[in-house]
């Protein structure tokens, strides 16, 4: 159980990341090969997917990403 609660920890993690990158190369009008279907339905929902990216996958990262074999005192 503890194997898949770090796995969905990285996949948080990696697609934070993979939003904030997204976020950035947008900017100059590029975009990731996987993430190229965001802007389909147009730049403003482009947007809103890129910040959802961002924010489920802060949300898992937070949720599964630390040990949980820290203890608070």
């Amino acid at each position: 159980m503890e194997d898949i609660k770090a796995k969905l920890g990285k996949g948080g993690l990696l697609l934070a990341a993979m939003g904030i990158m997204s976020m950035v190369l947008s900017i100059f009008n590029y975009n990731i090969r996987l993430l190229a279907w965001i802007d389909i339905w147009g730049s403003g929902m482009g947007w809103i997917i890129r910040v959802l990216l961002i924010a489920v996958g802060g949300a898992l990262f937070y949720m599964y990403g630390r040990d949980s074999e820290e203890v608070e005192d």
